[in-house]
């Protein structure tokens, strides 16, 4: 995959004005929408539900990038792939039969995504990497926005990377957490496709431009 991509989290948007938000992204030089689903249990904190997520997809024309923090996603499965998700992204450590959980995403149309925690090794992945979509590696700790960025990061995305070629999968990389115009370059140098950028798009003077240079610096 050449082209990289940007995908800004909406958690970081303004609830107040969330569909004009939406719409700035749909303008942008962005390519997807990343959505955080949080619980309060796996991790702790709430982020928005089923309503929000059928109202921002009223409004979105670019991908819907789906990231479930939260326990038992099998649960929801269906739920989102008729909310129109077209990635839907489930945490290794959530799921007790992870090959089957897939399964059940691909086969309700979607893309299939798994992320990793930051203690949890990328070699885990193993036997399951050629089933997987795209691998959001989480280089904060989940369950807030605007957390300084995790500098074992780099190490893991070359690791992922390496273990995707070996195995000869399409896997996507994502970078979810602390992105920014200082480490976003080296990401993509290391291997990663897909950087989340939230507090630092929507919480810059002129988010537009702010994502026209992200996209820019990693073309």
């Amino acid at each position: 995959m050449n082209t990289k991509l940007v995908a800004p989290s909406l958690l970081a948007a303004d609830f107040g004005n969330l569909q004009r938000d939406v719409e700035m992204v749909n303008q942008s030089d962005a390519d997807w929408h990343h959505l955080d689903i949080m619980d309060g249990v796996f991790v702790p904190n709430i982020s928005y539900g089923m309503p929000v997520i059928k109202a921002i997809a009223q409004h979105a024309t670019k991908p819907l990038d789906v990231h479930l923090m939260i326990i038992d996603p099998d649960r929801y499965i269906k739920t989102f792939a008729d909310l129109g998700a077209n990635y839907l992204t489930v945490h290794y450590e959530a799921c007790n039969h992870l090959h089957r959980t897939l399964q059940a995403i691909k086969s309700e149309g979607m893309k299939a995504g798994v992320a990793l925690n930051p203690h949890t090794s990328v070699s885990l992945l193993e036997d399951t990497i050629q089933d997987i979509d795209l691998v959001c590696m989480m280089s904060v700790n989940p369950g807030f926005g605007g957390q300084s960025f995790i500098e074992n990061t780099y190490q893991k995305v070359s690791d992922l990377k390496n273990l995707i070629e070996r195995k000869n999968s399409k896997a996507l990389i994502e970078i979810d957490g602390g992105v920014n115009a200082t480490n976003a370059k080296k990401l993509v140098n290391t291997g990663a496709d897909v950087l989340v950028a939230g507090s630092f798009v929507f919480k810059s003077q002129d988010p537009t431009e702010t994502i026209k240079n992200l996209k820019e610096q990693i073309a």
